[in-house]
């Protein structure tokens, strides 16, 4: 059942193969929505520069040669060379019909199945997440549901910071305090408090003078890194502790990580020499000032001089790069990646960048995987920068997703009284949670936008409520439909232009899930599904469904309404956005 898009560019690209050589069999029909016509073969420009013709001659001998007639009425030339083309409402009809009975809604099955791997999230042990992390959980778990709707193997990589020197002050503090105290199940519900009341003894400023709790912390640091029995408990007590955390703020956010997708920097702690061995015996790395550092070509700093990736300090500790080389040879090797995403923030493009060319030079990253730099962009606050209390600190990630329900759970309050409170209390969650998931996500994941509750929750305009509310109406009116004895017909009704309208829109969900999961971008889903709920809010406006007087009409109708909920809600559920049965 191939898309309306696909179907015209096999056809097209067969008449181009006729009407000027093999050679051309494979040139872009350039296939794209017409405000003049259903579509638009855009091709005849780019041809006659290789053909040495004229546009309009070129469209001419395409339209010649091209064989439509069971798909399309007969295209008109339009302008230096355009081709106008209407699909046939029969056409479209038999595609609806067919996209109907398909479980999997017009996505084509992969030819491959890749395994994806997928970084993302990566918070801190005894930190707390703060609103910088919710986009990388967002749009990473929105892409994870994407490549397994495809049909690709996915390996979430929750990387979190769970190593290294800050370890050796939360460990002598936990000792100081007890790990039954009030102040260590902080770590449960007030992270920050505990980490902070640890540096403040960490920098002296509780009023030390001899900083004996900074010379323990210090010692600690390689008591860790070495092994040591008594030490690593206390770690591992700190990280489940952490991971409790963290599986609040995953449950609240109806995000799919789990604890068997945790994969911090601790994973790769005994690889870590063995990563700076092979690169130095390979004469990939050297000292320089002391430390063990990679010169990756075509990365220069500002004073001319080639950038160095730290891979080793000069006391002998290891930094992120080193954690980074260490974590792709695994996944290449052991998870078997055929491409890695990185859901990272748009502050560290360089470093990545670094660390890419460092791991394909020294044949970690082959060339056949393909990697990318998912790069996010920030959340702002009303004065345009980025969102931060008053105080200045980062906003608690948990305190906004509550004041998100709260807010949501008053208007549900105000409009659904009748509701019972369970009810109201999980539509608030859906409504609150899928109101600042989609906010996130319908803008493009590299570009800044600013935390408006207000919009987020707005009825109107491109939100996850006009969506879910578009769904809750569909799902209101099959209620009702059943109430009357209404069954839906086999296939649904495509006849006049709003009917026609919606079912092209339907048609077009394949091709878009296929395109969002290539480039990694969910902002096209939303924009997809916002124009799909427009069509179905035209098409519920012009053409009746129960009060339709002509059974056979309301039952083809009803057919057409329930299709567009399974596409909606199956979109939604791409970007990880709950559908309430009703609003």
């Amino acid at each position: 059942m191939p898309a309306p898009e696909i179907a015209l560019t096999e056809r097209f690209q067969s008449a181009f193969a006729s009407a000027f050589g093999p050679e051309y069999a494979d040139a872009d029909p350039i296939i794209r929505p017409s405000q003049f016509a259903d579509f638009q073969c855009n091709a005849a420009m780019g041809l006659a520069k290789r053909l040495g013709k004229k546009p309009r001659d070129i469209a001419a001998e395409i339209l010649a040669a091209v064989e439509l007639d069971d798909i399309a009425e007969t295209p008109e030339i339009a302008g230096p060379g355009f081709l106008n083309i209407r699909l046939r409402t029969e056409w479209i009809a038999a595609q609806a019909a067919e996209l109907t009975t398909d479980p999997r809604l017009g996505v084509p099955v992969p030819e491959t199945v890749d395994t994806v791997v997928v970084d993302y999230s990566a918070p801190n042990v005894a930190k707390e997440m703060h609103v910088g992390h919710l986009r990388t959980t967002v749009v990473g778990d929105s892409i994870v549901r994407t490549q397994e709707k495809l049909g690709h193997t996915v390996v979430r990589q929750n990387h979190i910071g769970d190593w290294g020197t800050p370890f050796g002050m939360l460990i002598e503090h936990l000792l100081d305090v007890g790990e039954d105290s009030d102040e260590a199940k902080l770590l449960e519900t007030d992270p920050n408090a505990f980490y902070q009341a640890a540096n403040a003894k960490f920098s002296g400023a509780d009023g030390s003078k001899h900083n004996e709790f900074a010379d323990r912390a210090r010692r600690r640091v390689p008591t860790l890194q070495s092994g040591d029995p008594e030490t690593l408990e206390i770690w591992r007590h700190l990280v489940e502790l952490s991971k409790q955390y963290f599986h609040r703020v995953y449950d609240m956010l109806d995000v799919t990580l789990t604890d068997d997708d945790l994969a911090g920097e601790s994973s790769y702690n005994d690889q870590l020499e063995i990563v700076c061995k092979i690169l130095e015996a390979d004469g990939l790395a050297r000292i320089s000032d002391g430390a063990l550092c990679v010169f990756p070509e075509g990365f220069i700093g500002r004073d001319e001089q080639p950038l160095p990736l730290i891979i080793r300090k000069t006391g002998g500790g290891y930094g992120y790069a080193t954690t980074d080389l260490a974590a792709i040879r695994h996944r290449v090797d052991a998870l078997g990646a055929d491409r890695i995403a990185y859901v990272i923030g748009t502050a560290q493009e360089l470093h990545l960048k670094m660390v890419f060319t460092a791991a394909r030079d020294a044949g970690w990253l082959p060339e056949e995987v393909d990697v990318q730099h998912v790069k996010i962009g920030s959340v702002l606050g009303e004065d345009g920068k980025i969102l931060r209390t008053r105080s200045g600190s980062s906003v608690r990630l948990m305190a906004l997703l509550e004041e998100a329900v709260t807010t949501a759970r008053t208007v549900i309050d105000e409009m659904r009284p009748d509701l019972p409170e369970a009810e109201r209390e999980q539509i608030a969650h859906d409504i609150g949670i899928g109101g600042v998931k989609y906010a996130d996500l319908s803008t493009s994941h590299d570009a800044d936008y600013t935390f408006d509750l207000d919009q987020m929750l707005a009825l109107t305009g491109n939100t996850a409520p006009y969506l879910q509310y578009a769904v809750a109406r569909i799902r209101s009116i099959s209620r009702k439909a059943e109430t009357q004895g209404l069954v839906a017909a086999d296939a649904p009704r495509v006849e006049n232009d709003a009917e026609r309208a919606l079912a092209l829109h339907l048609l077009d969900f394949g091709p878009t899930l296929t395109a969002v999961g290539a480039a990694y971008e969910p902002h096209r889903l939303c924009a997809y599904l916002f124009s799909l709920a427009q069509a179905f809010t035209s098409f519920y406006e012009a053409s009746p469904i129960l009060k339709e007087s002509d059974e056979q009409v309301r039952a083809g109708r009803l057919a057409l309404a329930q299709l567009a909920e399974k596409v909606l809600v199956e979109g939604l559920d791409a970007l990880g956005v709950n559908a309430p049965q009703q609003m």
